[in-house]
């Protein structure tokens, strides 16, 4: 199994704050983590509000503990509202059921970590997490 070198995550972590910046996107932040969802690089705009650190690793973690993108935890908060809101109690880092968190995979399709990126809407959040992700030559989990 591969994993994301720091070089990887600072790359991703750079273009998706850039292209936010681009798209004119909120203040963002974005947290990059291994598969053991440790923290790799971490970055957050002038201006990002003071819980987004915290945000941006609970979408990145909840997805690698549940082995979905946060966008689908979210589907399932949705279906069952209280499975979710449990999960918060015993998930480190926390869930955050909003889009936003995206699986890295290597080339066998293994989750080697993940991205979470929070500051705008959801889906802008997941827009700029992959780009960040195609730019450092990261693979998201289909």
């Amino acid at each position: 199994m591969s994993r994301i070198s720091l070089d990887q995550a600072n790359t991703a972590v750079a273009a998706a704050l850039a292209e936010g910046k681009t798209r004119g996107f909120k203040p963002l932040s974005v947290a990059v983590l291994d598969a053991g969802g440790h923290l790799i690089a971490f970055q957050r705009q002038d201006g990002s509000s003071t819980l987004r650190p915290q945000i941006a690793v609970s979408k990145a973690s909840g997805a690698l503990a549940l082995g979905v993108s946060s966008r689908k935890i979210a589907d399932m908060a949705a279906d069952r509202p209280t499975f979710v809101g449990s999960l918060a109690a015993i998930a480190p880092h926390g869930v955050t059921p909003a889009a936003g968190g995206v699986i890295v995979v290597d080339a066998e399709g293994l989750a080697i970590g993940a991205i979470g990126v929070t500051g705008d809407t959801s889906d802008n959040d997941e827009i700029c997490g992959l780009a960040g992700l195609a730019a450092a030559g990261l693979i998201p989990q289909a």
